[in-house]
Order: structure tokens, then C-alpha cells, then sequence
């Protein structure tokens, strides 16, 4: 019982200090398939198999809920402490070599995700290019500003100086 009530404790501590939290059925997976699996992910994540009582009994101290109908069969937990766009993407890629890894779950930012969602969050790009892009967009926005404050002095000059070019032709 000791046992138990520890693992559920250090479950519940990995579920309260993740960003976010993949559930995956690992069915047919081989010892070593798991270790390539953990070593993909461990620059943002920890990977555990779990008993599901236990997993569902962490997850629901930690106030987390999502994941009690999926908590049949085989189930393993990637527990992300870093990009969490890496991680669903180090899932999906490992799937892609190894159907027998399904994503059935995640919770992210507070919500729970479904399979198809987290899909799409492996979908994104990494943060790195889109901080990029962004910056790049900044950027461009600033230039074209810049470019239109250049502009206005040397239009109102233009335009100063044909009025005064109609002026004398007038005259």
C-alpha cells in the first residue's frame, strides 16, 4: 500500500508540475521501442507507464479529469516539462514508424485535448519559427513605416514646389 500511495504521490507531483501532459497506449511496443520513444522526448518530457487506478487517482488530485475515460489498456504518460510542440511532434513522428503507439488524450493549458488535437498541436510549427516569423512581420511593418514617414517630407516638398512651378506660370 506504501508503494502505491508513493507512486501516486510522485504521479500527482509530474501532473502539477507539467505543462502538459500526452496519454498514449503503447499496445505491442517492444522494451526498446520505448526506450527510442523516451530518449526522442527527453529534451521536454518524461515518459512513464503507469497502472491506470493510480494514473486516474494522480490525475484527479491534480484536478485534472480529462483522461478518466481513456484510462483502459496499456497507458503511458508523457509528462512535458519544456515545448510541448515538440514533444506531441517527437509522438507523432514515433507513431508514424510505430502504428502501435496511439495517442489517445492530452491536457494542455488547462483543457483536455483530444486525439485529433493533439495532432494539430504536433501540426505547429515550433516556437523558435514562429517567434521568427513574427519578428520578421514586425519587422517589415516597422520598415514600411519608416518608409512613409521618409516619404511625407519629400511629397510635401513635391507638391510645394509644383504649386509654386503653377504659381510662376501664372504669373
Amino acid at each position: 500500500m506504501a508503494t502505491k500511495d508513493a507512486t501516486v504521490a510522485d504521479l500527482q507531483k509530474q501532473f502539477e508540475g507539467s505543462t502538459a501532459v500526452l496519454l498514449t497506449e503503447y499496445r505491442g511496443l517492444t522494451v526498446g521501442e520505448l526506450r527510442k520513444l523516451r530518449n526522442s522526448i527527453r529534451e521536454h518530457a518524461t515518459y512513464a507507464v503507469a497502472k491506470n487506478t493510480l494514473t486516474k487517482i494522480a490525475a484527479n488530485n491534480a484536478g485534472i479529469t480529462a483522461f478518466d475515460e481513456h484510462l483502459a489498456g496499456p497507458s503511458a504518460i508523457a509528462f512535458v516539462h519544456g515545448d510541448p510542440v515538440a514533444v506531441a511532434k517527437g509522438l507523432r513522428d514515433f507513431a508514424k514508424a510505430n502504428p502501435l503507439l496511439v495517442v489517445k488524450a492530452g491536457f494542455f493549458d488547462g483543457k483536455p485535448l483530444t486525439a485529433a488535437e493533439v495532432q494539430k498541436l504536433a501540426d505547429l510549427e515550433s516556437r523558435e519559427v514562429l517567434l521568427a516569423k513574427a519578428a520578421g512581420a514586425m519587422k517589415a511593418s516597422l520598415f514600411s513605416a519608416a518608409q512613409l514617414f521618409n516619404a511625407l517630407p519629400s511629397g510635401v516638398a513635391r507638391a510645394a514646389g509644383a504649386l509654386r512651378d503653377k504659381q510662376e506660370a501664372a504669373n
